[in-house]
């Protein structure tokens, strides 16, 4: 059993046991969250697809970790003339363990 949820702007598609690497949620380390945007529910053959959201569908995940992901390197350059730039972006992201997907 898998669903396809949406948070940050992005879809996952998850199971039971799994870990992901979402955006940055508030949320303390340790703490149990409740994932309500579940976009599509599937168990073996049976295919529930919201219209956007499946109705009562929640995904429980507990909070693993905080951190950033590995710098990302921006080089901006203008051939001819004398212009260059280099900077760098490391994203936040939070850590989630996947407990349960309910229906």
């Amino acid at each position: 059993m898998y669903a396809v949820i949406k948070t940050g702007g992005k879809q996952y598609k998850v199971a039971a046991g799994e870990k992901i690497k979402v955006e940055q949620i508030a949320a303390d380390v340790g703490q149990e969250i409740e994932i309500d945007q579940v976009l599509a529910v599937v168990d073996g053959s049976d295919f529930k697809i919201g219209a956007p959201l499946v109705a009562g569908a929640i995904v429980k995940a507990t909070v693993v970790a905080h951190g950033r992901h590995d710098k990302v390197r921006i080089f901006k350059m203008r051939r001819r003339k004398h212009y260059q730039k280099r900077q760098g972006h490391r994203q936040n992201f939070t850590e989630l363990q996947i407990s349960a997907v309910n229906v």
